[in-house]
């Protein structure tokens, strides 16, 4: 994953506690019972620098772990931030089951009759297992930068967690700062090693990790980032989501607003191209104006290229459609049904959509409905408003409707549009290098 804020300040601040730790200032101790192999095993350190309402800085530290705690000097101004859920909880979560799975195991072991009654007692274990981990589970909840608590099971809602999420030093220290009404600014972690003397320039800051950290950081900060730096951010906007704000107060949430709030001394107007508001995938904005101009000068000048993927409510090849190929088409608002726009050859603006067919498969909707689908690169040549959507639906295109279109097609209720920007070339606006972003669709 991504670092979601600058490092550098605060990589400082975890090398000053891995030197207070090794000094002695600053000591690891445990609020449970630590066996021996675990006691010099690594540790993750964090920390967050924050300001205040005041503007006031305010420097937090964590340790990764629900049972490690650090001993601070008395006078030091930083705060410790200890575990979200702690180990007598947790240990009081799994006790319910504890004693019948210890039971399951000891038969388990000794068992010497069929594979069949083995196996019944393996997948009562792993049953019981599973809920005493659903269990711990439930008691974590973050605060978010929206100032909302989401609970562990609401962010994973397509997936169980592995064990341990929740306990790394990131999601600790974004829950405490958003409680208290923190703004962060930079973020970091190092690996330290108690039984080790390693040289300063050796400690590298090691991002949030994709295991547990990149299941629950983007719900909490809103947005997922793909990239970041000085000049630009480049994210994975979620289906759903304006790009940027619309008109009236119940279309502000959007990914433009949500950017400009994790980082406030963002421009005013960072995006610099849209995606629609049912359409996912990836999303460049700039930081300075700078940046802006020269990124929205690549999109006028057509060297920014985009690749999407769609799954069409149909089956492509039936209708004698090429594997691949290019079409042009026209298209112009209709004034009198916005935003639809309609077919108009003398009228309407050009639209180039190349495509190549990868494939068809069955697709079930949220209500266990399956259909044929076929799945489309797309690689548009212009920028044409629902150029794709467009390019599939209309008599003109392929005449099959991306699924769960809402203007175009249908949308059955929970579906979403199967249409996400996975991939985006571009010119770094400050250093000339090319960028690259590849996002795959989770449909």
């Amino acid at each position: 994953m991504f670092p979601p804020f600058d490092e550098k300040e605060a990589y400082s601040l975890c090398l000053k506690i891995s030197e207070n730790l090794r000094n002695g200032s600053y000591s690891i101790y445990s609020s449970s019972m630590e066996s021996v192999e675990r006691k010099n095993f690594p540790v993750m350190l964090g920390s967050l620098i924050c300001k205040d309402k005041n503007n006031e800085k305010v420097k937090l530290f964590a340790i990764s772990g629900s049972t490690k705690k650090i001993k601070k000097n008395k006078d030091d101004d930083l705060i410790f931030v200890d575990a979200i859920v702690s180990a007598e909880q947790i240990e009081k979560a799994l006790e319910k089951n504890d004693d019948e799975i210890h039971a399951l195991t000891n038969t388990i072991n000794s068992y010497s009759g069929s594979t069949e009654v083995l196996e019944s007692l393996k997948k009562k274990r792993l049953e019981l297992t599973s809920q005493s981990q659903k269990n711990v589970f439930n008691l974590y909840s973050f605060y978010c930068i929206d100032g909302k608590k989401r609970s562990l099971k609401e962010i994973c809602t397509n997936n169980f967690p592995p064990t341990g999420t929740g306990e790394c030093c990131e999601p600790k220290l974004l829950n405490y700062a958003f409680k208290n009404n923190l703004q962060p600014l930079s973020m970091a972690e190092i690996l330290f090693r108690r039984d080790e003397k390693i040289e300063e320039q050796d400690i590298k800051a090691i991002p949030p990790c994709d295991e547990r950290c990149s299941l629950i950081l983007p719900s909490m900060l809103g947005i997922k980032i793909l990239y970041r730096d000085e000049d630009i951010i480049v994210v994975n906007k979620q289906s759903g989501l304006l790009s940027v704000p619309g008109r009236g107060p119940d279309k502000q949430d959007c990914i433009v607003n949500r950017v400009k709030k994790i980082f406030p001394g963002c421009i005013q107007q960072p995006a610099v191209h849209r995606l629609d508001m049912e359409t996912s995938g990836i999303m460049v904005l700039a930081f300075t104006k700078e940046a802006h101009k020269n990124i929205n000068k690549q999109f006028e000048e057509g060297l920014v290229q985009k690749k999407y993927v769609a799954l069409l409510d149909g089956i492509l090849p039936k209708l004698k459609i090429p594997n691949e190929g290019q079409m042009e088409l026209y298209f112009r608002l209709d004034i009198d049904n916005r935003p639809h726009q309609i077919w108009d050859e003398v009228n309407g603006k050009k639209a180039v959509t190349q495509w190549k067919i990868l494939g068809v498969e069955r697709y079930t909707d949220p209500h266990g409905k399956t259909t044929n689908a076929t799945r489309v690169l797309f690689i548009p040549h212009t920028g044409r408003t629902h150029q794709l959507r467009l390019a599939s639906a209309d008599k003109h295109g392929f005449n099959v409707p991306i699924i769960g279109d809402t203007l175009y097609g249908k949308c059955t209720l929970g579906q979403r549009l199967m249409l996400h920007a996975q991939y985006i070339k571009f010119t770094h606006p400050t250093t000339g290098q090319t960028m690259e972003f590849t996002c795959p669709a989770e449909f």
